[in-house]
């Protein structure tokens, strides 16, 4: 990034739009005139969860009128923060997909419209691309190339990063990804909504020798490959508690001893896959990505391994980890850098359904 950097004389500055299911988020995001690294200049985020969690999920329908209040102001806040006039900024990128379809339409139509009244190019960019390559933004970045284990919402996979834009599938999730099992398991529990990190919360309460006499199962732990699957895992949890209610059995206690269990199996799956994939690639450096990489219990279970290959291990800043503008406006600023052209704006189209490898 250092030699692209100084091909121009003024690094560029890209505006990032996240819309794509029920956060909205902008940022500035430029490369540093010394080193080259990418730099935050400034971002603004609004959470939809307070707003959903009546509905125990995003009801799509609000998520997209939601967006179209927040964006403008966060546009604003974005810019007074960077102390960055919108004249200068050089390029606009927004999340094309994939998400949720109505949502997606609110960000590409602002993005469009906005890069049109200033005549500035537009990068529609892969949501799961932004998370990917979020770890680039931290106080002590990875190099290329790397493996990237990406655990975003409905997204498992594991990818071979080379360079940007040079990705390589190297396994997935066959059905439930990690978020999910997180999220239907913390529903059978009756904890609210964001299941995931309700879940996690009350594991840390639980009782080690009670979680230690909860078998529960590691599905394709030992598949060969590096494909996954976490429906098997929910039916495991559906089935012990109902047992436990038949019992009576279903405390407090138990709900909590269940929660760490659950995190557990979907960990050790997690952990393990990701050091078959370093081993099988001959790489010695994983970044991980996405909302469950803020998961505590992940993060200090794979720092602990990758130790152990003498691997090292990425984590984007915690407050990257969740969908945000930042992460868009950077994969927007890499691509426009490595030579992606940019489109002209006016006219758009979105992708609910979107493979990374196809970006």
């Amino acid at each position: 990034m250092n030699q692209l950097a100084s091909h121009t004389h003024k690094p560029p500055i890209v505006l990032g739009v996240e819309s794509s299911c029920d956060e909205t988020g902008v940022a500035l995001v430029t490369l540093d005139a010394v080193s080259g690294a990418p730099r935050l200049l400034g971002q603004a985020l609004h959470t939809q969860v307070a707003m959903h969690a009546a509905y125990g999920g995003v009801v799509p329908e609000l998520a997209s009128r939601d967006h179209i209040r927040r964006v403008v102001p966060l546009l604003r806040q974005t810019l007074a923060a960077a102390n960055v006039p919108l004249a200068d900024v050089d390029a606009i990128a927004y999340t094309a997909g994939p998400g949720l379809a109505g949502a997606l339409l609110v960000g590409s139509a602002f993005a469009e419209a906005l890069a049109f009244a200033l005549d500035k190019p537009v990068l529609p960019v892969h949501h799961l691309e932004g998370h990917l390559l979020s770890p680039l933004l931290a106080s002590q970045p990875p190099a290329f190339p790397f493996v990237a284990l990406l655990v975003s919402g409905g997204h498992t996979q594991l990818m071979r990063v080379t360079q940007v834009g040079d990705y390589e599938l190297l396994g997935e999730t066959l059905d439930d990804a990690a978020g999910e099992a997180f999220d239907k398991t913390a529903k059978l529990l009756g904890l609210g909504y964001p299941g995931g990190p309700a879940l996690s919360k009350l594991a840390e309460t639980a009782d080690p020798g009670l979680v230690a006499e909860i078998k529960l199962p590691r599905p394709m732990l030992h598949s060969g490959d590096l494909e996954f699957s976490f429906a098997g895992l929910k039916t495991a949890v559906l089935t012990k508690v109902k047992a436990a209610e038949a019992e009576g059995a279903l405390s407090d206690v138990m709900r909590a001893a269940l929660a760490a269990a659950v995190e557990q199996a979907i960990v050790d799956v997690l952990v393990a896959k990701s050091v078959q994939a370093l081993r099988q690639t001959g790489l010695s450096r994983l970044v991980v990505a996405g909302g469950v990489g803020a998961n505590r219990y992940l993060r200090q279970t794979l720092v602990t391994a990758c130790q152990r290959r003498k691997a090292e291990v990425y984590f984007p800043e915690l407050g990257l980890c969740t969908d945000n503008g930042a992460m868009i406006a950077l994969a927007g600023l890499l691509r426009l850098v490595a030579g992606t052209p940019a489109k002209t704006a006016g006219g758009f189209s979105v992708k609910p359904r979107w493979p990374l490898i196809d970006a």
